[in-house]
């Protein structure tokens, strides 16, 4: 494929297509737009009655709809320019303002959501039978109706929030995100950013390994105490808000409801996770022999197996990612090639962007906005692949209502890592270096140890250090909670250094988004079972494939797995991802008698 309109080196995006700039006209109309319909909005309270007619009722979600838009125009356009540079200000300043209109206007319409859940089965029936679209969305709100308080107690909790939870992470973000990293790399003193710093941990100069980690954790461990607390703080209002006056039964029970995942299946999921540490065990003693050391170190887990230094031009990058996406399917190419047409790509490297990389799916009719730091790397090659997969699925998820465009987190992975996979499949097919196509081999268990038992694994810490945390355990007894949850990890696999105490301080999910991570090894296990499939079924796995990500969050996640026929509540279906990954281990295995 010969992609145009594509730049060939890494550029910055466009947020045009929201807003010429945030002292606008337009910025400003759009905010009393916003009131504006909010004020409408209120005055439809009174026929929020159990007799409300269908076409009432109808009409108010599509009002609903609209004001939901506004808003997350504005909201939406603050956090991507924050994104851009988060030492900025203006922008910083801007999304304190999005941020408190956001809450201050949802307040104001929170009663629907309300009454939503506090209506009779039989009324809420009866609407939902003809809701089209909107449905799945009106069932989940109705999910949550045994763990919501009074009208006034919620709006108190949605101001709360903004010198709260939120407060706390902006600042965590703030700190962090100005971080700069001092590293000699051939001889020259250099100042990188983290995703600058963090590529060298792939490079095959262990020495520069074991610095880049060193000076990682020296960075975060100095401030670890204060980032620590922020963390505390973060946790201990989760409990307040969700174990407290909510009711949930465990702190990860808020996030699987709103994931709509029974605690059960999570569980499994986890337990599953645990049992096979071995495999990647095996993985690590065996990239110590292919090192030629007895025992590689925490620092040396992504080491190249061999002297590959190949990079790739962004634009050659782009070319193999759209290519194997042409390849599944043309119109996977059309919808990526959509996200660079629009301007909707940031990849350069620059001091202050927020580090790593993720996809923003503003609305329906938007073509989303992807966001990386691109080096030249085969994994940033791949991470290109991941995110372009998200914008496919908010793409072909595009007919659905706003409210029922996005997958849940667990299925949201699964065009991503399924757009990685495809990617790699392609470079193997045409790679002849076999330098590289062993590196690349390797890559694939690394990255199933960095998406399935990695997070996992963080996981489980998670569960730990809320539990700690509200039984009064300090930060040091945190990072001594983390250390063993890694000593658990890695058995006597590796050499595990004692910086790495500090490593949580440095996993932002955990702050932004308690309990996310366990979302990514459910939707790497589900996608190698469903790649798997592919393999063996061809074109006719496609159709049910594309219909799985054009269903986008319009029906519940279960019932989604259940008519891809997969029974992810039992342990065997997690086992089979396992499976997989074990056969590429001894296939690697067989490679080094």
């Amino acid at each position: 494929m010969n992609p145009e309109n594509i730049s060939s080196s890494p550029s910055r995006w466009s947020l045009d297509d929201l807003f010429s700039s945030a002292d606008s006209p337009e910025m400003e109309k759009a905010f009393k737009q916003a009131e504006a319909l909010v004020a409408d909005f209120e005055k439809k309270r009174s026929l929020l009655k159990e007799d409300i007619s269908l076409q009432d009722f109808l009409s108010i979600i599509k009002d609903l709809e609209t004001i939901t838009r506004q808003i997350t125009l504005v909201n939406d356009y603050a956090e991507l320019w924050f994104t851009e540079d988060t030492q900025n200000q203006q922008a910083q300043s801007l999304a304190a303002r999005a941020e408190q209109f956001a809450a201050e206007q949802s307040n104001k319409i929170l009663f629907f959501n309300l009454w939503w859940k506090s209506i009779s089965d039989e009324t809420a029936q009866r609407l939902m039978k003809d809701a089209g679209d909107y449905r799945y969305w009106l069932e989940e709100i109705r999910h949550f109706k045994d763990y919501t308080l009074s009208e006034p107690e919620e709006k108190v909790i949605n101001i709360k929030d903004l010198t709260g939870f939120s407060a706390f992470i902006r600042l965590y973000d703030s700190i962090t995100n100005r971080y700069t990293f001092k590293i000699k790399v051939g001889g020259d003193e250099k100042d990188m950013t983290r995703g600058e710093l963090m590529s060298l941990v792939r490079q095959s100069d262990s020495d520069l390994r074991a610095a880049a980690y060193q000076k990682l954790y020296q960075v975060y461990g100095e401030q670890g105490s204060i980032l620590g607390q922020i963390y505390q703080t973060i946790i201990r209002d989760w409990h307040n808000e969700n174990i407290n006056l909510r009711g949930y039964k465990s702190p990860i029970s808020a996030r699987n409801l709103a994931n709509d995942i029974p605690d059960e299946v999570v569980d499994t999921l986890l337990d599953v996770c645990k049992k096979n540490a071995t495999i990647f065990q095996r993985f690590f003693r065996l990239k110590a022999s292919w090192l030629g050391v007895d025992q590689i170190r925490r620092y040396d887990v992504y080491a190249p197996v061999a002297e590959a230094s190949k990079s790739y031009s962004f634009g050659m990058a782009t070319e193999m990612v759209l290519d194997s996406f042409q390849e599944f399917d043309p119109r996977f190419a059309q919808l990526a090639h959509k996200v660079f047409s629009a301007h909707h790509i940031d990849s350069e490297v620059r001091k202050g962007k927020r580090v790593g990389a993720f996809c923003a799916t503003v609305a329906p009719d938007i073509t989303p906005w992807v966001l990386l730091n691109y080096q030249g790397k085969a994994d940033d090659m791949a991470t290109l692949a991941h995110e372009l997969g998200h914008a496919i699925h908010s793409l072909l998820a595009a007919d659905h209502s706003i409210f029922t465009q996005h997958a849940c987190l667990p299925l949201a992975e699964t065009a991503s890592t399924f757009g990685e996979m495809m990617l790699i499949d392609r470079l193997l097919s045409e790679e002849k270096d076999e330098e590289v196509r062993r590196d690349l081999l390797f890559k694939q268990v690394d990255d199933a140890y960095a998406t399935i038992m990695r997070q996992s694994f963080f996981a489980m810490f998670e569960k730990t250090a809320h539990e700690m945390t509200n039984q009064g355990a300090s930060v040091d007894d945190l990072s001594e909670a983390y250390m063993q949850n890694l000593q658990v990890q890695f058995g006597d696999s590796l050499k595990l250094s004692d910086e790495f105490r500090w490593e949580w301080v440095s996993i932002p999910h955990f702050y932004h988004t308690p309990f996310y991570v366990y979302a990514y090894a459910f939707g790497q296990l589900l996608v190698l079972s469903l790649y798997k499939q592919f393999k063996e079924e061809g074109d006719s796995f496609k159709p049910r494939y594309i219909h799985m990500l054009s269903t986008g969050g319009s029906k519940a996640p279960m019932q989604i797995l259940d008519e891809a026929g997969m029974n992810v509540r039992q342990p065997q279906f997690w086992q089979g991802g396992f499976d997989l990954i074990e056969n590429m281990v001894a296939q690697l295995e067989a490679l080094d008698k």
